[in-house]
C-alpha cells in the first residue's frame, strides 16, 4: 500500500486465529450472483491513502446499477476489524484490501473468502507480474485470495546535495555504478559521515530492511517453525548488517513516519532511504522543502526487493461475489493502475503499464525532472518472488526491531539478539 503510515505497528488478535480456522463460515456463494440489471450495493473496506474514492465514483457512473460504499482507515485498525468480522461470521464487507505483511494471517482462513479462480480470475492472470500473482495463492496454487493491486519495488532515494558535499557522484547512473554492493554501500556511508557528519541511513529499521526485504526466507516457515536460530538465517544476516552500520556511526535515529523523520527528510539530515515506489508519492506531498534535492537509483542486487503492496479480496459471506469481482477486476486493470500511480503513487503490478507512454515519460519535478518510474519498473522485474512470512510475522519482527533499537542505545548486540529470539519463541508457542 502506498503512503501507508505505521505500517508495522500492528496489533494482532492472536486468539482469534484458531477461531477463524476452526469455525464454519457461511456457504461460499462464489459465482452464484450476477448483478446484471439488478441494483447491487457493495461495501468496500480499504486502508491508507489510495485515492480509490475517485475510481469508485467513476465505476458507479459507468455502472448505475452498482452502489459502492468505500470506507478507509489506518492499516492496523482495518485489518483487525476485518479479522473480527470474519471470526464472527458476519459484518465483513463485500470487498477488502489485504496488505502483504498481513496476507498469511488471512490465508490461514481461506474458507472465509471467495476463491477468485471460481469467479473468473484465470482470465486476467496474464496481466500481472508472476511473483505478485503467486503471492495471492495458497501453497497448493488452487485458491486465489486476492487480485494484485500495487507493489513496492525498492530503490535508493538519495540526497544529491548531501552526496555532493561528501564528494560522491549525483548522477543516477554513476551512483548505481558506485554503490553496487553492500560493501560499497557502507563505504559510501563512511565517506558521507566523514565529510558531512551526517548519518547515511535514517534508522536501524531501514538498515535492517536492506537485507531483510531481499531475503528468500523470513522468520517462520509454512509449518510455523521459527527459523531465527538456523545457521545462515537471513534475518540474522540483516540484523548483523544493521548492527555493523550502526557501529560505524552510519545510522540515524529518525524513525519512519514520526515528525522527526519528516523534518529530517525535509532538511536533508540523512543521506539515503532504501524506499519503495510508494514512498515517492508521500515525499512529493509531505516534504516540500526537499523538492529538487532527491534522486533515485537502483539498489545493489543483494538489496533488490519488494516492500509493501496489497491485494483485493472478497469475503465469502458476500451475496454479490460476481459483482464484487467485476469491480475489483476493473479497479486493478492496467489502465486504472496507471491512474492510481499518477494520482497517488501506487506502483503498478501490471507490467503493461511500464510500456505506456504516460508512464515512461512522466518526469518528476520533485526529483529534479528524473523519470523515476523507469527506475522502479526495472527494480520490479528484478524481484525474485513473494516470501512466506506467516501469521505472526509482525509481532515476531517487532521483537527484532526492539532489539536493534536497544543496540543503538548501547546494549550488547549478541545479548539483544538472544533475548529477541527467546521472546519470538514465546510468541510462536502461544
Amino acid at each position: 500500500m502506498s503512503k501507508m503510515k505505521k505500517i508495522f505497528s500492528i496489533g494482532l488478535l492472536f486468539t482469534l486465529v484458531f477461531t477463524l480456522v476452526a469455525c464454519n463460515g457461511k456457504e461460499d456463494k462464489a459465482g452464484t450472483t450476477d448483478a446484471g440489471d439488478e441494483k447491487v450495493t457493495l461495501n468496500f473496506w480499504g486502508f491508507g491513502a489510495t485515492g480509490y474514492e475517485e475510481l469508485v465514483k467513476e465505476y458507479m457512473e459507468e455502472n448505475p446499477n452498482v452502489t459502492i460504499k468505500f470506507k478507509t482507515s489506518e492499516n492496523a485498525e482495518h485489518h483487525d476489524a476485518l479479522f473480527t468480522a470474519l471470526s464472527a461470521g458476519s459484518g465483513a464487507p463485500d470487498i477488502a484490501m489485504l496488505e502483504v505483511d498481513q496476507l498469511d494471517r488471512f490465508k490461514k482462513a481461506e474458507d472465509r473468502f471467495v476463491n477468485l479462480y471460481d469467479v473468473g480470475a484465470k482470465d486476467v492472470q496474464d496481466q500481472y507480474l508472476d511473483w505478485k500473482w503467486n503471492g495471492g495463492q495458497n501453497t497448493a496454487g488452487d485458491f486465489l485470495i486476492g487480485l494484485p493491486t500495487d507493489i513496492g519495488p525498492k530503490a535508493l532515494y538519495y540526497r544529491t546535495d548531501v552526496f555532493e558535499a561528501a564528494g560522491l557522484p549525483t548522477d543516477p547512473a554513476e551512483v548505481e555504478a558506485l554503490i553496487n554492493s553492500p560493501e560499497a554501500f557502507k563505504d559510501a556511508g563512511i565517506q558521507v559521515k566523514e565529510k558531512t557528519g551526517k548519518p547515511f541511513v535514517d534508522s536501524m529499521e531501514m538498515a535492517y530492511r536492506a537485507y531483510l526485504d531481499a531475503a528468500n526466507e523470513s522468520h517462520l516457515n509454512p509449518e510455523g517453525e521459527l527459523l531465527l536460530e538456523n545457521e545462515g538465517n537471513a534475518v540474522k544476516q540483516a540484523y548483523d548488517f544493521a548492527v555493523d552500520l550502526n557501529a560505524a556511526g552510519l545510522v540515524g535515529k529518525f524513525e519512519m513516519w514520526t515528525p522527526e523523520w519528516a523534518n529530517a527528510v525535509n532538511n536533508g539530515d540523512f543521506a539515503v532511504e532504501l524506499g519503495a515506489g510508494w514512498l515517492k508519492g508521500w515525499m512529493e506531498g509531505n516534504a516540500p522543502d526537499a523538492s529538487g534535492n532527491f534522486k533515485v537509483a537502483t539498489l545493489p542486487t543483494e538489496f533488490a526487493a519488494n516492500w509493501g503492496g496489497s491485494y483485493l479480496a472478497i469475503p465469502a459471506e458476500t451475496e454479490n461475489s460476481q459483482a464484487a469481482f467485476d469491480f475489483i477486476k476493473w479497479l486493478t486493470s492496467p489502465e486504472n493502475q496507471l491512474s492510481s500511480f499518477q494520482t497517488n503513487g501506487l506502483f503498478p503490478s501490471a507490467p503493461a503499464v511500464y510500456e505506456m507512454e504516460e508512464f515512461k515519460t512522466s518526469e518528476d519535478k520533485f526529483f529534479g525532472g528524473q523519470v523515476t518510474s523507469v527506475v522502479f519498473a526495472e527494480a520490479a522485474k528484478d524481484i525474485n518472488g513473494a516470501v512466506y512470512k506467516g501469521e505472526k510475522y509482525v509481532p515476531v519482527n517487532n521483537e527484532i526491531l526492539n532489539a536493534l533499537r536497544n543496540v543503538q542505545e548501547g546494549a550488547d548486540p549478541k545479548e539483544e539478539w538472544e533475548a529477541a529470539v527467546k521472546r519470538a519463541k514465546d510468541l510462536v508457542s502461544r
